[in-house]
């Protein structure tokens, strides 16, 4: 991995990361307000997640290539990556909301955070902080006011089956990232985010066949609260911001953070969407969407706050030195030179006295 030695005057990798994920919050929180004028003008929901990905694969094409090593080094953990944290992600999320509500949807994803915690806790046996487990728990409770999920309750199966492949797809976007940095041929995350996004569009083209898409809606202008603006200036934004940066900084984040609190943090990416949506396109924030937003924050604070979990210590034992090893510097001179002369002078002087050189070796408790 090409990671440089941080200097003293860089902030710490925590404080970093915690900056980096939420970065990558927000500028994930924006792809559905760039989309969503798109999507008005005439392009379909798939095709403009294809326009997304593929154009964040192509902006990304110069940090695959300078990391092209990374294809022989880890190619199943790349291929993981743009099947789950890319593909999958998208895939399903769509695939829920043609059947289900958007809030539901919405909110069965972001159960990936708790999933995650699940994951680590009880498939990798790792200690969980109780700030992370709290933290998440607190974050999809304020989900599910931001989403206001009691509005459009109902129930289909094979919805609420895709809008929960979303969120165990969003778990192995964490898992993977933090995978990446293990082991002993890391990759860059720069690496892991260019390669997932190539085999994403890759994957993802053969499911939209962006080739019978009629395009012409780019070449002309959208509507975004009631302003005119070029159709290329949010197909930019969704590109360059909500998905390259987006992935870029959020892979960083997670290897200095744990993958849970990177999850809890990412949580914030559905109160910026709501924000964002409230403020560009001039959609409505009612009261339950500000009480559930300040609860998200809640929760992420209260995960990145916690103390890292302390791995079990695993016990080293001390190698005894056998007594013939002992340096001879820790042994009295004194004693080592004078000990058989000593000896060979009490016993004759107890001979002199009538008394045993035994009687007189078991005074001395030898």
């Amino acid at each position: 991995m090409h990671r440089s030695t941080a200097s003293p005057t860089l902030p710490s990798g925590r404080t970093l990361g915690l900056g980096l994920a939420l970065v990558s919050a927000f500028a994930f929180g924006g792809s559905g307000t760039a989309a969503k004028p798109l999507i008005e003008a005439g392009l379909s929901p798939l095709h403009v997640v294809w326009l997304r990905v593929t154009g964040a694969a192509v902006a990304l094409l110069p940090i695959a290539y300078r990391h092209r090593d990374a294809v022989l080094r880890r190619p199943g953990l790349l291929l993981g990556f743009g099947l789950l944290a890319v593909a999958g992600v998208q895939a399903c999320y769509f695939a829920a909301i043609s059947r289900i509500p958007v809030g539901v949807a919405l909110l069965i994803e972001y159960l990936g955070p708790p999933l995650l915690i699940g994951y680590v806790k009880f498939v990798q046996r790792k200690p969980i902080t109780r700030g992370a487990a709290v933290g998440a728990g607190v974050a999809v409770a304020g989900l599910a006011c931001v989403v206001e999920v009691w509005n459009g309750l109902s129930f289909d199966a094979l919805g609420v089956l895709f809008a929960l492949g979303a969120a165990c797809c969003q778990v192995g976007y964490f898992v993977l990232a933090d995978a990446g940095r293990r082991g002993e041929r890391p990759v860059d995350p720069l690496a892991v985010s260019a390669y997932g996004l190539l085999i994403g569009a890759v994957l993802l083209t053969a499911i939209t066949r962006p080739w019978q898409a009629d395009w012409s809606p780019l070449g002309g202008d959208v509507v975004m609260n009631g302003h005119s603006l070029p159709a290329f200036v949010p197909a930019a934004w969704m590109v360059l911001v909500a998905t390259v940066l987006a992935y870029l900084t959020g892979v960083v984040a997670v290897g200095h953070l744990s993958p849970p609190v990177a999850g809890v943090v990412a949580n914030l990416e559905a109160v910026v969407a709501t924000v964002l949506a409230w403020v560009l396109l001039g959609e409505h924030l009612g009261l339950p969407q500000i009480v559930g937003g300040l609860l998200v924050l809640t929760g992420a604070f209260a995960a990145q706050a916690s103390k890292p979990a302390a791995e079990p210590a695993t016990e080293v034992p001390v190698a005894e030195v056998p007594a013939t090893e002992v340096p001879a510097t820790e042994v009295p001179a004194v004693a080592a030179v004078s000990e058989p002369e000593d000896r060979e002078d009490r016993e004759r002087v107890a001979a002199e006295r009538g008394v045993s050189g035994r009687s007189s070796r078991t005074s001395r408790g030898d």
